[in-house]
């Protein structure tokens, strides 16, 4: 192999202390020197030959053992077995998952790294799969390795540690991966790593100055200058809901934009991250218990950073903006009121009847730039909204509001094959926007009933500034539960937004994880979602 293939086939993201490597083979070793995991389905597992995995496990681990091991396991959903005291490792995912799952079982592969996998400096991860969930299976491991850390060096160990990972796939198109699909790994992981580590660091590292310098970095790297609106600026060019909601901060709200515009482009995309920095609920004020945590309320934003990163890298067709909508919603003298009325850019009215619902705000400003100022066909909208997401799809599922039954369908299909899962809400203007009604403005800014619905209420809210008549593509994705996993960012976002706008891409994993290009491998599947995507041209 020559150098220029060597060096592509490793793709290495030194972050913190973990250097994550994707690698079409990782090589042989001893699990005594480099402790292993190998984990999969049990069907998957069961037809895996010997000699795929024994230079990773002998002398100290036998093909006896090994297959001894394959019988012991009982996944219900999951197991695992000890191959060799604790370097070796064999784990079971679910033999079968729901529909309203991803056949990766990613959420439960990020568990069994977490728990499975052997301690020590160098260290393999053997995962055996089918091809489809390969991209869901590499973002899952990339979750299992957070970034952000202010442990002291007194209580943490300060070297370096390498986490290889390779892949076996089974089924139709088996073979070891390339360099192209290695590379797609590498970038994605490195998203979902980037979008983790923002949301986790609190807001005395990571404020509206910070989150620009982030945005700023990620364009130096890809050759893109970013716009930026900030300050008094915002009120003068009349974003009256991001400047209303950050002007109380020390550090002042902003709008930033990051833009890829190809030669060929045909269509214009657009991506509005909510990025609250921190949340205190302004006057109407969150409690001590429901205060923390509130550091994740960028954690839209975030997603879109680290997708518009690891696309862009990857060949991007059409024209893609990411827009960051940026305010830290603190209490001050010059906060907002509730009864005060902010004109958005939109030029509609709001009345504000809690400063605890701000991102709505942020965000109807962000979409009507979009539109207006970008000229955008299709507008997708991310953010930790609602904290009525988690009752309506859980801890598990973002929850996703369009204008498009077919975006709908793709944005659930896109959860399952990127393993970051997506539900619909209920899309019913006519019956949840008098909601919003108000006397003295064109609407408030929150619900009358809060047992009607109110993540889609939420949603409707920011459709309302663009218009229910608009004539373009509009999907909002509230990931609010999704965001975090305990107190752990989970990067959740990056993964979706990839493969949901897979088919504009250059790659062909991208290709291959989007609606239609998965509609492709899975059309024998009798799966209707599956089907009926088939039919459509989504990007």
């Amino acid at each position: 192999m020559c150098d220029k293939v060597q060096r592509a086939s490793i793709h290495r993201r030194k972050m913190a202390n973990v250097v994550l490597e994707f690698k079409a083979s990782a090589g042989d070793s001893e699990p005594q020197n480099r402790p292993v995991l190998i984990v999969g389905q049990l069907n998957n597992l069961a037809q895996t030959n010997w000699t795929q995995v024994k230079g990773k496990l002998q002398p100290a681990v036998s093909e006896k053992v090994w297959q001894a091991a394959l019988t012991a396991l009982n996944p219900n959903p999951t197991d695992s077995c000890p191959l060799y005291l604790s370097h070796a490792a064999v784990a079971a995912l679910p033999s079968r998952v729901s529909r309203h799952n991803s056949p990766s079982s990613a959420h439960f592969l990020s568990r069994l790294v977490r728990t499975c996998l052997p301690g020590g400096t160098s260290r393999c991860i053997l995962v055996v799969c089918e091809r489809s969930d390969v991209f869901a299976s590499a973002c899952a491991i990339a979750r299992a390795f957070p970034i952000f850390s202010r442990r002291s060096a007194s209580s943490r160990r300060t070297e370096k540690k390498e986490v290889t990972v390779e892949f076996i796939t089974v089924g139709q198109d088996n073979g070891p991966l390339d360099p192209t699909i290695l590379q797609c790994l590498a970038n994605a992981a490195d998203g979902v790593r980037l979008a983790a580590r923002i949301v986790d660091t609190p807001c005395n590292e990571m404020n509206t100055d910070h989150f620009l310098e982030e945005i700023k970095a990620v364009g130096t790297e890809l050759g893109i200058s970013p716009v930026i609106i900030r300050g008094e600026e915002l009120k003068q060019k009349g974003f009256g809901g991001i400047y209303g909601v950050g002007k109380a901060a020390v550090n002042p709200p902003a709008l930033a934009v990051l833009s890829h515009k190809p030669d060929g482009a045909t269509q214009t995309i657009a991506w509005v991250g909510k990025g609250i920095v921190y949340d205190t609920g302004g006057l109407s004020i969150k409690g001590k218990t429901n205060m923390p945590g509130m550091k994740r309320d960028c954690g839209g934003a975030a997603a879109i950073l680290g997708a518009f990163k690891a696309t862009v890298k990857q060949g991007f067709k059409d024209n893609l903006h990411a827009v960051f909508c940026l305010a830290e919603n603190a209490v001050g003298p010059a906060a907002t009121r509730p009864d005060d009325i902010h004109t958005l850019y939109s030029g509609k009215t709001v009345e504000i009847n809690n400063t605890d619902a701000e991102g709505r705000l942020v965000l109807s400003d962000g979409v009507v730039y979009a539109s207006k100022d970008l000229s955008a066909d299709i507008i997708l909208d991310m953010a930790t909204l609602t904290g009525a997401q988690g009752i309506s799809t859980g801890k598990y599922h973002c929850a996703v509001m369009t204008n498009s039954e077919q975006w709908e369908m793709a944005c659930v299909s896109a959860g399952r094959s990127s393993g970051d899962l997506a539900h619909p809400l209920v899309y019913c203007p006519e019956l949840h926007f008098s909601e919003f009604t108000s006397a003295v403005a064109d609407m408030k800014n929150s619900v009358a009933d809060r047992e009607n619905a109110t993540s889609s209420c939420a949603g409707l809210f920011i459709g309302s500034h663009l218009g229910f008549d608009w004539p373009g593509v509009w999907v909002h994705v509230d990931i609010a539960s999704p965001v975090h996993a305990g107190e752990r960012a989970t990067g959740f976002g990056v993964a979706l937004l990839m493969a949901l706008f897979g088919q504009a891409s250059d790659d062909p994993m991208l290709n291959q994880v989007s609606p239609l290009g998965a509609a492709r491998m899975n059309a024998a599947s009798g799966d209707p979602m599956v089907r009926d995507s088939k039919r459509r041209r989504l990007v």
